[in-house]
């Protein structure tokens, strides 16, 4: 078997409000995700599936037990320490794109570049064969806005792919795309991940679970299905 990327050991996250009240979204959640895996984490909203995926990108930090990334604690690291391991290791596709639009598709792909300190020329070059792997050839210096949905949205898997991180977490990546669109971005992560990077996907949708091998399903904090999406799917019908 590969070796483990993500384990997740009891993981617990509790929020704190005024007035001595607090909210536990996440109650003993325990899974380990092995390299070259393709998992949906799916849930209704307010499962806890969002806090989860939040831990799973270093964006925020449990409350108790251990989260282990590519064989980091990550309670062991500091904030720069985490920002390089997150930097190196994680890829990340979002519902909105979060593109700059004014900004050209290059500038784009290559920003996580940039902030490793690479130079323009080699920043642009690297960005221009990326955007060549997710068929986006010739756009390089076109803008945001004068791309479809679906090509924005190849636009950010290329700037998560930028870094050849070793797991690319992907939050509800067609969720502001139509049926055919959504259907087009699947089939890339699926080809994505036939070339060994594991894949993390967040989604409530099931129609778009079903892409990955493996479901693990969320409900009120805890995990209540971890298995063949497949099978999940079948006990469904």
């Amino acid at each position: 078997m590969t070796k483990p990327v993500v384990e997740v050991k009891h993981l617990k996250k509790t929020y704190f409000m005024p007035g001595g009240l607090s909210q536990q979204v996440l109650k003993d959640v325990n899974f380990t995700i092995h390299e070259g895996e393709f998992v949906s984490i799916m849930g209704h909203s307010g499962s806890g599936k969002s806090t989860l995926m939040n831990i799973l990108g270093c964006l925020d930090r449990p409350t108790s037990g251990e989260y282990i990334l590519a064989g980091h604690a990550i309670s062991r690291l500091n904030d720069d320490e985490l920002a390089e391991l997150r930097g190196k290791t994680l890829g990340f596709v979002f519902q909105s794109f979060n593109l700059l639009m004014k900004r050209t598709i290059a500038d784009n792909v290559s920003l996580p570049l940039i902030y490793q300190g690479c130079g323009k020329k080699e920043c642009y070059e690297r960005a221009v064969e990326m955007i060549k792997k997710v068929k986006l050839a010739g756009y390089q210096d076109r803008i945001p806005n004068q791309l479809s949905g679906g090509m924005q949205q190849r636009v950010a898997i290329a700037r998560a792919l930028i870094n050849n991180p070793k797991i690319i977490l992907a939050d509800e990546p067609t969720g502001n795309l139509d049926s055919g669109t959504s259907d087009e971005i699947m089939t890339f992560f699926q080809k994505l991940n036939e070339t060994g990077i594991t894949i993390i996907l967040v989604t409530h949708e099931a129609d778009v679970a079903q892409y990955a091998k493996r479901l693990i399903r969320i409900a009120d904090g805890v995990v209540e299905y971890d298995g063949s999406v497949k099978k999940y799917m079948e006990e469904k019908k």
